[in-house]
């Protein structure tokens, strides 16, 4: 009789590790999506919406590209591009002999940045439909990358920072230029971006908030990490 409760015993014990195994092995496999922070639905609206007057002295965008050392025969990236307002701005400024590539994950968008750089006649401005978590940029084509008002509406801010590495020539800048927030009221906070950037193996340059002049927006500089 002992032996027989000894052995149910055991038995028991083993089952409920078992069962405590298994739970925590689901569990782990629940976290990442558990632990994904929030984000904005990407904008799908009314493109010229980002074309209001002022909106140059606003964010003073020369200021930004002098930053990120954007001039004549540069190549660039504008990730999350919209109507094109950045695009054709850094266009003008590295000339024909630079390029811009205009990258959007919503395909009218794309389509409305080529009939904009064909009326303005922008031979330099490349559109690119991108994936959420990959900018599908050529391999070490750029000198210079913005993201402005874009990366709180990035699912996979991680991935695509990792996924757009490969692209960068050396010393390439990648600015991000966003306001603070919780991440689905169109705003993230410079802590997560940084945090973000570092995990996919960025290094912080400079940090300024002169961008509207409310202190509400941030603008970042990175360089990709040794």
């Amino acid at each position: 009789m002992l032996r027989a409760r000894i052995f149910l015993m055991a038995f028991l014990l083993a089952v409920q590790s078992q069962s405590q195994t298994s739970l925590g092995a689901a569990t782990a496999k629940l976290a990442p999506s558990a632990q994904q922070r929030k984000t904005s639905e990407p904008y799908s609206g009314d493109l010229s919406i980002f074309e209001s007057p002022g909106r140059d002295e606003r964010l003073q965008i020369n200021r930004v590209m002098d930053i990120l050392s954007i001039h004549s025969g540069k190549s660039v990236a504008d990730i999350g591009a919209g109507s094109g307002w950045f695009t054709v701005r850094a266009a003008k400024r590295v000339g024909a002999g630079g390029a811009v590539y205009a990258v959007d994950i919503n395909p009218e968008a794309v389509r409305y940045i080529s009939d904009r750089a064909g009326k303005e006649k922008l031979a330099n401005v490349k559109e690119i439909l991108s994936k959420p978590d990959d900018p599908l940029l050529p391999r070490d084509s750029v000198d210079a990358v913005l993201l402005l008002k874009t990366y709180h509406e990035v699912a996979h801010p991680v991935e695509l920072l990792r996924n757009l590495r490969a692209s960068l020539r050396a010393g390439a800048k990648v600015g991000i230029i966003d306001r603070n927030g919780n991440g689905e009221d169109h705003g993230i906070g410079s802590d997560v971006v940084i945090r973000e950037a570092k995990e996919a193996g960025y290094r912080l340059m400079e940090k300024y908030d002169f961008v509207k002049g409310d202190k509400m927006d941030y603008f970042l500089v990175f360089t990709a990490g040794e």
